[in-house]
């Protein structure tokens, strides 16, 4: 009993992801959406990241950062909704245990990397239009490395000791998870044994970083607007506001879609646990597909280059 103990510590069975409990009746059509909503986040984001690496007019900071987030969606589109629409379309799936850990720690690495690069490319705004003669003295190429290289340690760091919370529950019960996708959480909830520490960790520690990048973001972008208001001429502030038009779009649906499938899962005790699922996967299926669209409407160089492309 003690060596089944142990091994089911650490090589449980596999899990199967029921999908949406509640709604299997509408999984088929469900799961076209999501499909839809999939492809073009895929297209979308391969273009993107298709015309800035070959369009020399785009090899500027702000490029390289909105590179750094399609690549990023493109990880959290294919980590989740892929699964997803096979649990709607085939019926609940199996996944082994390294599989979900695997897919828990992109699916988190994911979200603290997107908030990591919103952060960035508010910064890439601030300097900009605070200091525009000075935008390429600042940002220079060892600057962009070391903010990269602290977006990409910074992400790693707070989410891969998930992983090892993880590993040391024990899962002595049926291995059966109402969700498309392992999150942290979810799987912890499985365990025969006390989770408190899963519980604060994945919490408290994501729910901290994220909130000192939205201050950070609020207070760079209280000093643009403080900048912006004291141009001398009508034309030059619609300019400098457009700049910022399609980052703060992203920004709002990135953290409003976010913190509201974070509170609900907290604190929405009344909602139905299948809302909450639904609202969780359209967290990973809209931000991907949204993102590289807003960026091509509103973003001249970007639109400039892209009609040029399709015609």
């Amino acid at each position: 009993m003690i060596a089944t103990f142990n091994l089911s510590s650490f090589n449980p069975g596999p899990f199967i992801l029921l999908g949406i409990p509640g709604l299997e009746q509408f999984h088929i059509w469900i799961g076209i959406p999501f499909f839809i909503t999939y492809l073009v986040a895929l297209v979308s984001n391969s273009v993107l990241l298709y015309l800035i690496s070959t369009e020399h007019s785009l090899h500027e900071p702000m490029f390289f950062f909105l590179s750094m987030l399609a690549t990023t969606d493109l990880i959290l589109s294919n980590t989740c909704v892929p699964k997803t629409f096979s649990i709607f379309w085939l019926g609940p799936q199996e996944i082994t245990f390294p599989g979900c850990l695997t897919q828990m720690f992109f699916l988190h690495y994911s979200f603290a990397m997107d908030s990591a690069i919103l952060l960035a490319m508010a910064f890439d705004r601030y300097v900009a239009i605070c200091f525009p003669l000075r935008y390429t003295t600042i940002l220079t190429c060892q600057i962009i490395t070391k903010i990269v290289m602290g977006i990409v340690s910074r992400s790693f760091c707070i989410i891969f000791p998930c992983v090892f919370l993880l590993k040391r529950l024990p899962f002595c019960r049926t291995l059966i998870i109402p969700h498309t996708y392992c999150e942290h959480i979810g799987v912890a909830q499985l365990a025969c044994a006390d989770i408190s520490i899963n519980t604060w960790y994945g919490f408290a520690v994501p729910l901290m970083t994220v909130t000192s990048d939205l201050i950070l973001i609020g207070i760079s972008y209280t000093l643009i607007l403080c900048v912006v208001f004291k141009l001398p001429s009508r034309d030059a502030r619609q300019k400098a506001l457009n700049t910022c038009g399609s980052h703060v779009c992203v920004i709002l649906i990135f953290y409003t879609s976010a913190m509201f499938s974070v509170l609900t899962h907290r604190f929405g005790h009344n909602i139905p646990h299948s809302f909450h699922i639904l609202i969780a996967n359209l967290y990973v299926a809209i931000p991907p597909a949204l993102n590289p669209i807003i960026y091509g409407v509103k973003t001249k160089q970007i639109r400039e280059k892209i009609i040029p492309l399709f015609s």
